[in-house]
């Protein structure tokens, strides 16, 4: 079977980025550890289903991603200042510290620290790979028609799709 809407796909993969021209190693997927998904309901970046459509169980994979394509290039207007009251008597995170936020509409999300003042947290709202390309290398595990119960709930279930919530 291959990779279309409404499969779920299992499959290994390499991610690199480049740092200073060179290729730095970001995170795996292995064959005991796979990423499982449901193909085609904007679960993952539409560029990477987009590279694996029609690939079949035992297919290997190499594609590179831009970061336009990705997770976008950085915004230099993502890059806030939150006043230092508004963190309480919580102790001043260190830079570099990943601050779960939420906004006025409840929205979570979460911002990395770039720097720390007397009056300020400065934070930068960007996604941890925005402005950087990334490069995929794997192998296609198994492809299977997603059962009406993954439909209906829109993600995967696990490998054989009757994986425990």
């Amino acid at each position: 079977m291959n990779i279309k809407p409404n499969t779920v796909v299992a499959l290994t993969y390499d991610l690199h980025t480049k740092k200073d021209g060179e290729k730095v190693f970001v995170e795996k997927a292995t064959e005991e550890n796979p990423l499982i998904f449901l193909f085609g309901v904007g679960m993952m970046l539409p560029k990477f289903e987009e590279n694996l459509a029609g690939l079949a169980a035992g297919a290997t994979y190499d594609f590179e991603l831009v970061a336009a394509d990705a997770y976008g290039e950085k915004d230099s207007t993502a890059i806030t200042d939150l006043p230092i009251d508004m963190f309480g008597d919580m102790e001043k995170p260190a830079i570099d510290t990943i601050l779960p936020l939420q906004d006025n509409q409840g929205n979570q999300f979460r911002a990395r620290v770039t720097a720390v003042s007397e009056t300020a947290i400065t934070v930068d709202l960007n996604h941890p790979m925005a402005g950087q390309d990334l490069h995929f290398t794997g192998t296609i595990i198994q492809v299977r028609e997603a059962t009406a119960d993954e439909l209906a709930h829109g993600h995967a279930h696990g490998i054989d799709g009757h994986a425990g919530h």
